[in-house]
């Protein structure tokens, strides 16, 4: 086994103290998802939009990367290792993984709203009048609803060259995210970490799936510590 790729979701970062962002009744932060994570939702109301933003930034900046994030740190030793993330917080980074695609953006990173390949390190507030030198306003360099997943093709790449899988702390339901499974032909192993997993289409397809029903801080140490053991 040379090469695993790594696919988290916000269950990860949840141990970490940061909020999933949607919550059983749909509701970000008391928010409706559409208000603050979706092109209407910046047009028609730009500061909430900011300030729901901010307000993630400043969390993230607290919080620290836990089990789960070092112990995926330490398969880097030994393999391969491409970590493919829906969340947009830095933890990995942090922890010190080195190979990591973020599908949804990043939250430290501010782009502009006139040409999206402008794209900048932005740990503070985004405030309105922040402009990129086009002279548009920047904008959360975050992949809202409706819009294109511009790394979903490189992911792809990326888990159809795994020798296993690891999928950790997410629904499996959100698409095109969850359908990365079924690119991932030559994975010798599936494992799945989540204290309520969820098989979808794409994992009931696998051929070698073992479902670890724990949070990540105590379920990916026991993936870990099986792999470095073969």
């Amino acid at each position: 086994m040379k090469k695993i790729v790594v696919l988290t979701g916000a269950g990860v970062s949840a141990e970490s103290g940061i909020k999933t962002f949607r919550d059983a009744d749909g509701l970000w932060e008391g928010h409706d998802v559409m208000e603050v994570a979706s092109p209407q939702g910046w047009r028609k109301n730009m500061e909430l939009v900011l300030d729901f933003y901010n307000q993630r930034r400043r969390q993230l900046l607290e919080v620290k990367p836990n089990a789960g994030h070092f112990s995926l740190v330490e398969l880097e030793k030994h393999f391969e290792v491409s970590i493919i993330t829906q969340n947009v917080d830095d933890l990995h980074e942090r922890a010190g993984s080195t190979n990591i695609i973020h599908l949804h953006g990043e939250l430290l990173k501010a782009r502009s709203t006139k040409d999206p390949s402008l794209i900048y390190d932005w740990a503070k507030d985004i405030l309105p009048g922040d402009i990129c030198p086009l002279g548009s306003q920047l904008r959360p360099h975050i992949v809202w609803f409706g819009e294109a997943v511009p790394m979903i093709e490189a992911a792809a790449m990326e888990t159809m060259t795994a020798d296993a899988v690891i999928i950790v702390g997410t629904s499996m339901q959100v698409y095109p995210a969850a359908g990365l499974v079924g690119f991932a032909e030559k994975a010798q192993r599936i494992y799945y970490v989540d204290p309520k997993p969820a098989i979808n289409y794409e994992l009931s397809q696998a051929a070698s799936l073992s479902v670890i029903a724990e949070p990540a801080t105590t379920g990916v140490p026991k993936v870990v510590k099986e792999l470095l053991g073969q």
